[in-house]
């Protein structure tokens, strides 16, 4: 693993698809897109203000999409040291548990799930034995808390984690992109982590400084959900969050590296 801050959280895309997939993107979320989703503009991006290493994956919305998905996320990875790797599954897909180690043996190191997105709920019984698969082996990245849906809401997620109590899971945008506070109630006492990605400018450096406090610094990664976002900007924005240095150095970069086993 490359030196340097950690974004846990992009998205990457073969550059003959990726205006679609970011445009699609877009209208999912209705809001404009900061960047193109290509690796370059990401590697630019970070050589730009200090982030030295990069989490990427993309999520298959069918599952006809998923072997393609690991393949491509795994062979970029080969050709960029900063980057680790994280594979995607799909609920539908045929022998989802020969995927996963098919795409660990590919060097893939994690799991990536949008389950709005991918339309399911994150404690559908049938996800259940891919979670088993993986417990204690790969952590697992869960798009959580859209108040439009109720596929990733955080109390799915808690069925899950006291399901699986050594699964490594990362909820995402504060444990739930539109619910911050309904996540804590369901978080606060249960084992796993948080990005602080497409969460700043909606929940305010206050309200998130309060937040990561009574979380604990040592539950939080950095992440700008690229190309939604500027890596630079999130970090720069990061930044002013009232915060010491060893809590940022945990964010930035120390739980990271935990997680990924560097």
């Amino acid at each position: 693993m490359s030196s340097g801050i950690v974004d846990f959280h992009t998205h990457i895309y073969p550059e003959k698809i990726a205006a679609k997939a970011v445009a699609s993107i877009g209208e999912f979320y209705h809001v404009p897109m900061q960047q193109d989703g290509t690796v370059e503009s990401l590697v630019a991006s970070g050589k730009n203000c200090g982030i030295g290493h990069f989490v990427v994956f993309s999520a298959a919305a069918v599952p006809g999409q998923v072997t393609a998905i690991n393949d491509y996320i795994a062979s970029v990875c080969r050709g960029h040291p900063e980057f680790t790797g994280f594979g995607t599954l799909h609920k539908d897909m045929e022998n989802p548990q020969g995927e996963i180690e098919r795409l660990m043996g590919l060097g893939l190191r994690g799991l990536k799930f949008h389950p709005d997105m991918q339309r399911f709920d994150i404690d559908d019984e049938r996800m259940m034995d891919i979670y088993a698969a993986v417990e204690g082996r790969l952590p697992v990245i869960f798009h959580t808390g859209d108040y439009r849906y109720s596929f990733s809401h955080p109390a799915r997620l808690a069925r899950v984690l006291d399901t699986f109590p050594k699964l490594c899971a990362v909820a995402t945008h504060f444990g739930g992109w539109s619910m911050v506070d309904i996540a804590y109630d369901y978080f606060h006492n249960r084992r796993c982590y948080f990005d602080v990605s497409s969460s700043l400018p909606f929940i305010g450096l206050r309200r998130a400084a309060e937040l990561i406090h009574s979380y604990g610094a040592e539950r939080f990664l950095f992440g700008s959900d690229y190309p939604m976002w500027d890596p630079a900007a999130c970090l720069e924005e990061f930044m002013r969050l009232d915060l010491s240095d060893n809590e940022r150095e945990q964010i930035l970069w120390k739980n990271a590296r935990t997680i990924l086993g560097e």
